[in-house]
């Protein structure tokens, strides 16, 4: 986090580097995050206090141009062995003197190349780059910087071996030197050089605007002398620097680039001797720093190396980039800010129930929620559904036996493909939408008052409400029905000889009795035909008629709501349709062991066992 109160670090900076021996400022010896005494034990992690709380961190103040390589349009010697002369001071009375010397890439003793401008620079053992010399008012020569990554900077200095330039301009690029805007003039005619005011208020509203100022040439000395640019230093915003996106926006930069456009050349110009101020014209300077931090939005305390060898923040709070500036994966519940001293604003991890690996921000969701959560997860694991995977996709219900968290939380409907009116089940009971007369969690059973039947439309049909007639409870017994039935009486058991004798034999369900005159008319449904006769008998609801003598003796015996095996033979009935049964006809409260047996009938009386009488 860059503070106004950085600028007073220029001073320190200085002193610092003059304890060490001299240097260019590498914050301590130039390494990143490194301390001058090594701890015994790791420190505690600056971006969190010690419950563990998320708070704002940043990266230390350093040399941002320590050790970094400047590219330099201009270098004496660089191509060709060149000569450069020094003019001694002119004291009074006395005559000024030059002394010159030779510029050769080829000998390093006599070569001032770039890489002097940020070595650690011993003041006992000066070292400078120097600039072709010009014979008068040289070109623009120019200094290129790169960080390597954005930092925040707080200010950038030269310190000078040759006398400090007339005109010249800092320039920043905040995208990796593709475009740059200027920093600060510098100037003796800020109007006339750059079109600018010399010393312009700065306010509110153009605290983006770089000013132009002739204070770098208050003093001139024939040589050296320190030009340093804060910044900060005179924005109205700088007390406020947290909450200013606009001079957070400022201070950023990922280059720098010094353009100096004019000599200062001390009145030399007007020498009658023009051959004392040749090739003595030239820009040398012994340090170049920036100063700042490294720009990780306070949710990093410090920068590393990543595997390609590009700076980046070491980055905490659930975020990513390599200045932090954005939410981690899956940590998008709430929208990514820069930390403050207030709050540490991290990011937070979409709830989804540990059903989801990915989710994206809705603002639309924050803001309804009171700018707490706007998580949205993204294809829902576990037969999950919903913002959150808080509930059971369509065709899945809830198991509270198990926490909405757990991988089987959700349950298959398993709805009966007949008995139920759909594959959707209630996703709290699990419960499945039943046709009428169905019940059962799945629908698999027929509701009290109904019956099973064969239509997938309607598995069960209800039984009347009112208890069917018995025929026995309207008909009195005649007396004599001893002798009637007495061809009927005995053990009832089938064999393949009864089989063989009847016409047809079936298994009914007795629904209702209805009495018609002199018959009985009963509604029964046919589950199974074992035997045809003329008839041509098949499944389904039918009538079965039987004379009410018969059932007033009881031969045969039939109740309504039960199941019987009917064995009997082809007559004609009183009514359109149906079967008929008498007192010879053989019937017998169903057993589900039969069906097998009679399977067997079946197959003997297609291989003609079955005999004539």
């Amino acid at each position: 986090m860059m503070r106004a109160v950085d600028v007073l670090l220029l001073a320190a900076s200085l002193w610092f580097r003059s304890a060490l021996g001299g240097g260019g400022g590498g914050g301590g010896g130039g390494g990143y995050g490194m301390s001058l005494f090594a701890a015994q034990t790791s420190p505690p992690d600056p971006c969190y206090d010690e419950p563990g709380t998320a708070r704002r961190c940043i990266p230390d103040f350093v040399n941002a141009a320590f050790g970094k390589e400047v590219r330099a349009s201009s270098t004496c010697g660089h191509k060709t062995a060149s000569r450069y002369c020094v003019l001694s001071s002119a004291e009074k009375g006395a005559e000024r003197t030059r002394t010159c010397h030779t510029c050769d890439a080829s000998d390093p003793r006599k070569y001032h190349p770039p890489a002097y401008l940020t070595d650690l620079n011993n003041p006992h053992n000066l070292t400078c780059w120097q600039s072709e010399n010009f014979v008068q008012f040289p070109l623009n020569v120019t200094l290129t910087l790169s960080l390597g990554k954005k930092f925040e900077v707080t200010y950038v200095s030269l310190q000078f071996c040759s006398p400090r330039p007339e005109s010249m301009v800092i320039y920043k690029s905040m995208d990796y030197g593709k475009t740059w805007v200027p920093f600060q003039f510098y100037s003796t005619q800020c109007r006339k050089t750059y079109n600018k005011p010399n010393r312009a208020v700065i306010t509110k509203q153009n605290e983006q605007e770089a000013v132009c100022t002739d204070s770098h040439t208050d003093m001139h000395p024939p040589s050296g002398g320190l030009i340093a640019f804060s910044t900060l230093d005179g924005r109205p915003s700088a007390h406020d620097f947290d909450n200013s996106p606009v001079l957070q926006d400022w201070v950023t930069a990922t280059d720098v680039k010094v353009v100096f456009s004019r000599l200062h050349t001390l009145g030399d110009e007007n020498e009658d001797d023009s051959e004392l101020a040749r090739d003595s014209y030239f820009y040398a300077v012994s340090d170049l720093q920036v100063g700042g931090r490294c720009k990780c939005n306070g949710h990093a305390s410090r920068c590393v190396k990543d595997r390609e060898g590009s700076l980046v923040c070491d980055c905490k709070h659930n975020t990513a980039g390599p200045e932090c500036d954005r939410c981690k994966p899956f940590h998008y519940d709430r929208p990514w800010q820069r930390a403050t001293a207030r709050e540490a604003n991290e990011c937070v991890a979409c709830n989804c129930n540990l059903h989801a690996r990915r989710c994206r921000f809705n603002m639309e969701l924050y803001k309804l929620s009171g700018r707490k959560s706007g998580g949205v997860c993204l294809n829902c694991r576990h037969n999950t559904a919903g913002r959150h995977c808080h509930y059971c996709k369509e065709g899945y219900y809830r198991d509270l036996s198990k926490p909405i968290s757990h991988r089987k939380a959700c349950k298959a409907c398993d709805c009966h493909p007949v008995g139920a009116a759909g594959k959707t089940c209630n996703q709290t009971t699990g419960q499945c939408p039943c046709k009428d007369g169905v019940t059962g969690i799945m629908c698999n059973r027929c509701s009290k008052g109904y019956q099973q039947s064969r239509s997938p439309i309607a598995p069960c049909i209800k039984i009347p409400v009112s208890p069917p007639t018995t025929p026995s409870s309207i008909t009195e017994e005649p007396s004599d029905c001893d002798s009637y039935c007495k061809a009927s009486k005995g053990k009832l058991k089938i064999n393949m000889k009864k089989y063989c004798k009847k016409d047809y034999a079936v298994q009914v369900h007795i629904l209702k009795a209805d009495k018609t005159g002199e018959w009985w008319k009963f509604t029964v449904n046919i589950i199974s035909v074992y035997k045809q006769g003329e008839s041509r008998i098949r499944r389904g609801d039918q009538f079965l008629w039987v004379r009410a003598k018969d059932v007033a003796c009881k031969c045969p015996k039939i109740k309504a709501g039960k199941k019987y095996l009917l064995l009997g033979n082809d007559e004609d009935s009183p009514g359109q349709s149906g079967v008929v049964a008498d007192k010879g006809s053989l019937v017998i409260q169903w057993r589900d062991t039969w069906a097998r047996r009679l399977r067997k009938f079946q197959q003997r009386e297609k291989k003609g066992k079955c005999k004539k009488p």
